[in-house]
């Protein structure tokens, strides 16, 4: 049976960049993911749910600074490294600020960002994006912010990781293969018709990990929201922006979610209620994708079509930018990980030996790229003290 020097379980974004850059480093890689289409509305990837935006410029700490800016000077690169376009750009973010709201006192809460976004008045915003309405807003705060496709990035990982030597398998995991001699260590994973044997597993499977690392009999503090949003095909629309709220609800929630462990081990709870942040983006190819909806429930895999979720985001984008609202589109959902903290889990899980996970990143495609790479240098040998600050053992 053939041994591999890393199985990396899941290839989204995270799997991808991680198999990759392992592959880079002169490793032995199976990537392994449980469907080899993603066209499925309910399809378990969130690539297929993103907006493919880079936050470079949201840090406000030390270690987010850094990981943006690096992650800043990788994207500008990466379709040279990777042969392979990721369409990344640099466009104008309007971050909308609601009529009710104070706008200098939402502005304040961006002061301490690594670059601050400009307050402009509702004219300007529409300026920028004549497709607002300017009843809906009180203003807005604007910023260049990086962006890319996420469906073309994930290609470009999954191709260059591919000319490396790496392998993909599409089998769905269902378990981990400890060794007979010492349950404390992994040598493998299981799946519906067979076992894979690797030296180490690291899971990047995103809203999924926390089911698969509990069926483990493993402790680990990921969590998963439900996100919700609507794709609607190349039309005539164009937008000059990308367009977000400038007051996100959705760190609130993540932080009053995972502050309730015991719940989430609890069948069919609902942990906090559903919030919608309204925002849109237009991909390079004219597809537009809007919502979003976010729900918390203990079982990430919870059908919720029903629950009305496309009507909510369609009569709040209809409110911000009317010429969308009905416009012919394709409802989807996928789990999204998180952690308490707002830090992604990357390493060791702690007293286990050969697993490890990479998962939970709130600002993905910034942030992932340069831990990637600083988790193949790390496992090649090259100590990495940041990590340490990402480590699952934390908490």
């Amino acid at each position: 049976m053939k041994t591999y020097d890393w199985l990396v379980v899941g290839s989204g974004l995270a799997g991808s960049a991680l198999g990759y850059e392992l592959a880079r480093a002169g490793y032995r890689v199976l990537m392994l993911e449980q469907s080899a289409t993603a066209s499925s509305p309910t399809t378990h990837n969130a690539t297929q749910c993103s907006y493919g935006g880079i936050a470079y410029w949201s840090g406000t700490t030390p270690l987010m600074r850094q990981l943006c800016q690096e992650g800043l000077e990788l994207h500008r690169t990466l379709s040279a490294e990777l042969d392979g376009d990721t369409e990344y750009r640099e466009v104008d973010l309007l971050l909308t600020i609601d009529p009710d709201r104070d706008p200098q006192a939402v502005a304040s809460a961006y002061s301490k960002m690594d670059v601050v976004p400009t307050l402009v008045d509702s004219v300007i915003a529409c300026e920028l994006e004549p497709l607002l309405n300017p009843d809906a807003i009180a203003a807005a705060l604007v910023v260049k912010h990086g962006h890319v496709s996420p469906e073309t990035i994930v290609r470009a990982y999954q191709q260059a990781f591919l000319r490396l030597g790496g392998e993909i398998c599409y089998e769905q995991v269902t378990g981990f293969w400890q060794s007979e001699a010492d349950l404390s260590r992994y040598q493998g994973v299981q799946t519906e018709t067979s076992h894979y044997v690797g030296e180490n597993v690291v899971v990047c499977a995103g809203g999924l990990s926390r089911s698969l690392f509990r069926k483990a009999g493993l402790a680990v503090r990921l969590y998963a929201t439900i996100a919700e949003l609507i794709e609607l095909p190349p039309g005539e629309v164009r937008l000059q922006s990308l367009v977000m709220p400038a007051e996100l609800k959705r760190f609130e929630l993540e932080a009053a979610a995972g502050a309730v462990d015991s719940l989430w081990n609890e069948p069919d709870q609902e942990i906090t209620p559903a919030i919608l942040d309204a925002g849109i983006v237009q991909f390079r190819d004219g597809r537009i994708r809007f919502g979003q909806i976010s729900r918390v429930l203990s079982n990430p895999l919870t059908p919720t079509e029903a629950l009305g979720g496309e009507q909510a985001m369609r009569s709040a984008i209809g409110r911000l930018m009317p010429a969308l609202k009905d416009q012919p589109g394709q409802w989807r959902s996928c789990p999204v990980a998180f952690s308490c903290d707002r830090l992604p889990l990357v390493g060791a899980v702690p007293d286990r030996a050969g697993i490890h996970v990479f998962s939970g990143f709130g600002n993905p495609f910034a942030i992932l790229p340069p831990l990637a790479r600083r988790f193949a240098y790390h496992a090649a040998g090259q100590p990495d003290p940041l990590l340490l600050q990402l480590s699952p053992a934390r908490f």
